[in-house]
């Protein structure tokens, strides 16, 4: 598993939209599932799951992406699991880490 916290500022739904955009962009095998969006006032949280196949473990890895935001002011967590092949201990976890490392890429660009 790996974990990626990072606090935001901006427009709700055009950063959703570029994460959305970007996760799907940098993998050819890369998916969405599915998610969730509640607001109250002006409190708003989306949830978005996305899977890739993972070249280096061959196994598929999952990536949840929650966006909590009040006015201009987000917390974005994004956490991955799969992506290992052992029964009892994780090992190989290279495909989640590099899957959040797109995510990264796409803040680091904001």
């Amino acid at each position: 598993m790996a974990k990626l916290e990072r606090r935001l500022s901006g427009e709700f739904d055009s950063l959703l939209d570029r994460i959305h955009t970007g996760i799907l962009s940098g993998s050819m095998s890369a998916s969405y599932e599915d998610g969730s969006d509640w607001q109250v006032e002006d409190v708003r949280v989306a949830t978005r799951v996305y899977e890739r196949y993972s070249w280096f473990g061959s196994n598929r890895v999952s990536l949840s992406v929650t966006l909590a935001a009040r006015g201009k002011d987000m917390f974005l967590t994004a956490i991955t699991s799969g992506g290992s092949q052992a029964v009892f201990f994780k090992i190989n976890t290279l495909g989640e880490s590099e899957f959040l490392r797109k995510l990264e890429e796409v803040l680091d660009s904001l």
